[in-house]
């Protein structure tokens, strides 16, 4: 935990932020795996842990703005917990480490919301993602549920501009966490790289990292990706045996001790080469995204950042004579989308896409600044200008995906700029994605983390290693 003054200082800026009411905080419950005592590993809300900083289950808070007071709802562990548990620090010696000198046992949350119902107060919430938190049930199978109420709740858009304005701006001792969770990743890519060799199945390689993390005591960030299938950006699966001819995109971050996230991207040539034509799709991407890199400054759009990415993609993919035409109006056609159809960024911290979910067009837009509806653009998470304190993911890719590229050659889609005959040679590549996390300082941005090879000559030599 961090000290018990950061808590309070934050919890303070958000009573001012909101100002009346009252603010439901709730933590998370443990969620069974296939039966009631067997358990996934329990991750505890971001949220809850950015102002309380408590990382155990079944707790809840109650923010009275209007009296000034806080009580944290949860219960003492009873001779049954105990048993198989052992020892565990009682509820009001918990409220002490945070700065909360008020505490009530779970079931009588219940019962002061119903009385500010009662009273016609506002009760702000956020968005649940939790089936927990989803809707308000009696108490069930021992554990802590929301209790019922007469009223149901809907979340407060105030809550959620106030909360995405403290968390969107990273204090040291959160960057010293990502940075913890830095060097675990290091460690992780590094490791696959010497790992990922002809004959060895991709299951292996992510088995490696896992090791990693959890003889650093830590959990991932998210469900690792390492694929010879890029193409498939989220791909969850790691049952392909690798060979030589093939790169694979390993996608993997860890949290820190405190959860704070970490997400690094790199593309390995399995057998410690990359042919030509992987070398080019390689260079095209590792090129993006130095353009992305350097361009990342206070008061850019970030939108603009996604702009340059795809124009210097389709650039590259010009030269090897996939594209054709003007590459800016190439993209503001939307062609690149057929290469390029995600993101280039998203902003980083307690959650590896921070704070989605409150809504991604309260924590990557404005009002002014709206999302685009078109396909490729709407996926992008962040297009606001950014600020000093933003940690950001940069992660150009090329995409070549045979369903995508056959729908479109049918359709005749953007064959001015397209060269569907030379893009034929292509649809078997896979995918190249290469990625980094940055804090935007006040005049520019650094690269976080310690370095991660990414130079062709440098991935080579470790990959054959």
């Amino acid at each position: 935990m961090f000290a018990k003054e950061i808590y309070i200082r934050r919890r303070e800026r958000l009573k001012i932020q909101v100002r009346s009411g009252l603010v439901l905080l709730l933590g998370n419950d443990e969620s069974p795996m296939n039966y009631a005592a067997n358990v996934y590993p329990f991750r505890q809300d971001s949220t809850f842990l950015y102002f309380f900083g408590l990382d155990q289950p079944g707790l809840a808070v109650v923010l009275d703005l209007d009296e000034g007071a806080e009580c944290l709802f949860g219960d003492d562990p009873s001779l049954d917990d105990i048993v198989w548990t052992g020892p565990r620090p009682l509820l009001r010696d918990r409220g002490q480490q945070v700065g909360v000198t008020r505490t009530a046992p779970s079931k009588e949350l219940g019962q002061v919301l119903n009385k500010a119902a009662q009273k016609g107060r506002t009760v702000h919430v956020l968005p649940p993602y939790r089936p927990e938190h989803s809707g308000w049930r009696p108490q069930a199978a021992g554990r802590r549920c929301l209790p019922p109420t007469s009223y149901s709740l809907q979340p407060s858009p105030v809550l959620i501009r106030g909360v995405v304005e403290q968390r969107s701006i990273k204090s040291p001792e959160e960057i010293e966490q990502i940075e913890i969770a830095l060097k675990i990743s290091s460690r992780m890519q590094m490791a696959a790289m010497k790992i990922a060799k002809p004959g060895v199945f991709e299951y292996e390689v992510a088995g490696a990292m896992e090791g990693i993390m959890a003889s650093s005591g830590v959990h991932a960030a998210f469900q690792p990706i390492f694929s010879v299938h890029g193409e498939i950006m989220h791909n969850p699966y790691y049952d392909n045996r690798l060979k030589a001819s093939d790169i694979a995109v390993n996608d993997s971050g860890a949290e820190s001790p405190l959860h704070y996230a970490s997400d690094i991207t790199r593309t390995i040539p399995v057998g410690g080469k990359f042919s030509l034509i992987q070398r080019e799709v390689y260079s095209i991407v590792l090129d993006a995204q130095a353009r992305c890199i350097a361009a990342a400054a206070p008061g850019v759009e970030w939108r603009q950042v996604h702009r340059l990415a795809c124009i210097a993609l389709m650039e590259g993919l010009k030269k090897l004579g996939l594209v054709k035409g003007d590459p800016q109006e190439a993209v503001s056609a939307g062609a690149h989308t057929l290469f390029f159809p995600c993101g280039v960024g998203h902003m980083m911290g307690l959650d590896v896409h921070d704070m989605e979910p409150l809504g991604e067009d309260y924590v990557g837009y404005t009002d002014t600044i709206k999302r685009n509806p078109d396909f490729g653009w709407r996926y992008l998470r962040l297009a606001k200008p950014v600020e000093p304190g933003f940690v950001i993911t940069v992660e150009p890719g090329i995409y070549f995906m045979p369903e995508l590229i056959d729908r479109w050659r049918a359709e005749g889609k953007y064959s001015q700029f397209i060269d569907y005959a030379r893009l034929e040679a292509y649809r078997n590549f896979g995918g190249v994605r290469i990625e980094d996390d940055i804090l935007i300082t006040p005049d520019g941005c650094r690269v976080l983390g310690p370095p991660i090879p990414k130079a062709i000559a440098e991935v080579e030599a470790l990959a054959s290693s």
